[in-house]
């Protein structure tokens, strides 16, 4: 599929820059109008039978599950949030005393603070694996003492696909491979890679895959997903909703009080999780999303950016080896004579919108940008330099 022409279905003004999507995803013309049908639906609740709570729901979970390569939907639950996801993970976890939860440096707050809770709660450990400090290898050197932290001691790792500000990549199935060797669960954060990078869960077969909706996904914010294993098909969920029961959608017997859960995942969808705007909205997303395919976003961001990462390179700017960062993401040392403040002015002068970490910037593409956008970039600080 030819993806340089695809900024005609989203909104984004014309003279606007925008290379921040790993923030906040643009809608597309078709999530707006699905969003406006959603709250249109409300005016006329007439016509919102038991199906409307149901179906929608399934067609959902059956597109995410074809995204990440899940043969039954069942096994995907339908959340408000990544942290939702990650908190019933931690939910159904049981630790001994000395057990350690593996972690890398710098991991995204919500992906931390319910581990350090978690190994409070049973007296175990965090283990936290440093950014190696030589930016030579540094993607290569990160995955080696990954996975040489991985021991018998070892209880869960959680980590994304990529790193959520600089876009290393990280080799998930060589650290299966390790903690299947010593017993310990593997829970992965895709908030910054599903829908833009590869992905397969026959292939890597975590215990736990969460994904925040309003990135990659193109959905709205509130809205996530999350695939869970057989480790958790008879977990506790973190709430008792009506409509994850048994027999939930026989509304004229509901006080026929369900003592079992349908099926796998299903227990752990969030209450009102059939949310008419939402599903609605997030459902048009990942339609396009398997329409266009990972695999061709992720080269069109490749194509897009080539030149621009020699250009900054050039200049004396830092980026990962390419094989150890994805294209749609990816951080950006910037030379320490550069002049922040004034970048920060131009970019805004320019309407490029993009991402500080102190002394780098993080890029973040999509099929609505262009190589020329990234040309404007490279101007702007070049001008600083």
């Amino acid at each position: 599929m030819n993806l340089s022409n695809q900024k005609h279905l989203f909104r984004l003004p014309e003279n606007i820059t925008y290379l921040n999507i790993a923030s906040q995803s643009p809608s597309f013309k078709a999530i707006e109008e699905a969003g406006i049908a959603g709250v249109l639906e409300k005016s006329h609740p007439y016509k919102i039978t038991t199906n409307s709570y149901f179906d929608p729901v399934i067609t959902l979970k059956k597109l995410f599950a074809k995204l990440i390569e899940v043969e039954d939907y069942n096994r995907i639950a339908n959340i408000p949030s990544a942290s939702y996801g990650l908190a019933t993970v931690a939910n159904n976890v049981q630790l001994n005393k000395g057990d350690e939860i593996l972690l890398i440096e710098s991991q995204f707050p919500s992906n931390y603070y319910v581990w350090e809770k978690l190994a409070q709660r049973f007296e175990a450990k965090l283990t936290i694996v440093s950014m190696p400090e030589n930016a030579e290898n540094r993607g290569k050197n990160w995955n080696n003492a990954i996975l040489n932290s991985i021991s018998d001691k070892t209880a869960l790792v959680s980590i994304g696909n990529i790193h959520w500000a600089n876009g290393t990549l990280f080799d998930l199935k060589a650290i299966r491979k390790k903690t299947s060797l010593v017993d310990a669960l593997l829970v992965i954060d895709g908030s910054q890679s599903i829908g833009v990078l590869p992905f397969s869960v026959k292939e890597i077969q975590p215990d736990a895959l969460i994904c925040a909706g309003y990135k990659w996904l193109f959905g709205p914010y509130g809205c996530a997903l999350a695939y869970y294993g057989s480790y958790f098909d008879d977990g506790e969920p973190l709430e008792e909703n009506w409509s994850n029961r048994l027999n939930s959608d026989k509304m004229s017997g509901l006080t026929n009080y369900e003592s079992k859960y349908k099926p796998l995942a299903n227990r752990y969808s969030v209450g009102e999780h059939a949310s008419f705007i939402h599903v609605k909205m997030q459902t048009a997303g990942l339609q396009q999303v398997l329409d266009w395919t990972p695999k061709a976003i992720q080269d069109y961001c490749q194509e897009i950016t080539k030149d621009a990462v020699i250009s900054l390179k050039t200049m004396g700017c830092t980026i990962e080896n390419e094989d150890y960062r994805s294209h749609h993401l990816f951080g950006v040392e910037l030379p320490q004579q550069l002049n922040l403040d004034e970048l920060k002015a131009k970019l805004k002068a320019e309407n490029i919108f993009i991402s500080f970490r102190g002394n780098y910037i993080r890029l973040s593409c999509h099929v609505y940008n262009t190589k020329e956008d990234f040309t404007k970039l490279t101007n702007c600080i070049l001008a600083c330099l």
